[in-house]
């Protein structure tokens, strides 16, 4: 287990300041094919989309991450939808039983699978015998536009049954009790329905969630987001979540490449994780996204190679991105402003994958 110290920002910084905390969680993202294009999904996903996280690839994270933070490490898969690839993820977890690595946290699902009582109890014991601790059942209007409620009941009673009530997950319950029926609505039906999600359970707006669904709850003008950093946000994040191809993303802040497990072990990422190693997350870590309207310039952006500058002052030119007249929060306004940064093929090695920011 790792001290503080070893962090390259908190060996530097005063006692008293906020430090990098450990990472004490990943979330392995299996794949970015998911069988639904949830309007809220923060990672874009869909059938279209793609990746297979390597097993090998999986492995190493969760070595590392035990490194990082010892017994207090937590893995979980999600995706995507997991269980679209039920061979690899067994093959997943037969490897890290083979290693010794403990029990894998959770395992995320929308039950579109569950279409059998046999196939669901085959699975569960597996999984229960292979070490998953916990099952996490997703169901909520987002997800019922694409996955039926009836395998979505089976699979939570059956779960329950062999795993006990305590180890089944489901986000969110009140939708499993009493289903929001939005297979057939129309425009107009679906926006109520996704209005009241919304207001009912907070939202991150990135990814495909700063689409659509946040353009229904924006009313914040970018002015006054303007004193909210991310500093707490990178410093706080409990853990991060790693993409099929490597990607590591802090939190939840999908999109924004902290580094890459391919090219370095997750423990040396969290050792040399510095803000000001990168001019973009620099930016976001002491200003906000709203920092990054002036490197990306409202009407005037100047670029050069693969590198953004600002422009100068009264500058005017076409193309530039604009500022609209509200954001549903400062999440939104980094996914919106990013969005045209990756458009203009800039800061490749930071504002990516592809699959986080283009809609099938």
């Amino acid at each position: 287990m790792y001290k503080l110290s070893e962090n390259i920002y908190n060996s530097q910084v005063n006692r008293d300041e906020p430090k990098l905390k450990l990472w004490r969680s990943a979330g392995l993202l299996l794949t970015y094919k998911c069988n639904c294009s949830c309007e809220f999904c923060y990672y874009n996903c869909g059938p279209k989309k793609g990746g297979l996280m390597p097993v090998d690839t999986a492995i190493s994270a969760w070595q590392s991450l035990k490194e990082i933070s010892g017994d207090t490490a937590k893995i979980h898969i999600t995706g995507g939808e997991p269980f679209l690839y039920w061979e690899h993820l067994q093959q997943i977890l037969e490897q890290a039983k083979r290693h010794k690595l403990g029990e894998v946290d959770v395992i995320e699902t929308n039950g579109f699978w569950a279409i059998s009582e046999k196939i669901v109890r085959q699975r569960i014991k597996t999984l229960d015998k292979l070490g998953m601790h916990r099952l996490k059942i997703s169901t909520d209007p987002f997800h019922q536009e694409y996955v039926d409620i009836e395998p979505v009941w089976l699979l939570a009673d059956i779960a329950s049954d062999i795993l006990g009530s305590d180890r089944v997950l489901v986000r969110w319950r009140k939708y499993l009790e009493n289903p929001v029926k939005m297979k057939g609505l129309s425009n107009d039906e679906l926006k109520q329905q996704y209005i009241r999600a919304i207001n009912e359970y907070p939202c991150r707006f990135t990814g495909r969630a700063a689409g659509r669904l946040a353009d229904l709850v924006a009313s914040i003008p970018a002015e006054a987001l303007s004193s909210m950093n991310c500093k707490l946000d990178f410093l706080g994040a409990k853990g991060v979540h790693i993409d099929p191809f490597g990607n590591v993303f802090s939190g939840t802040c999908s999109g924004i490449i902290i580094g890459n497990v391919n090219n370095r072990p997750l423990e040396e990422i969290w050792k040399q994780f510095h803000p000001a190693q990168s001019e973009f997350i620099n930016i976001l870590f002491e200003q906000g996204p709203s920092g990054l309207l002036e490197v990306a310039p409202l009407l005037a952006p100047r670029f050069r190679g693969d590198k953004f500058t600002p422009a100068k002052a009264g500058a005017r030119k076409q193309g530039g991105y604009k500022k609209v007249k509200g954001y549903a929060n400062k999440c939104h306004l980094c996914a919106s402003v990013r969005k045209f940064i990756f458009d203009k093929g800039l800061e490749k090695s930071i504002i990516g994958p592809s699959e986080c920011y283009l809609n099938e």
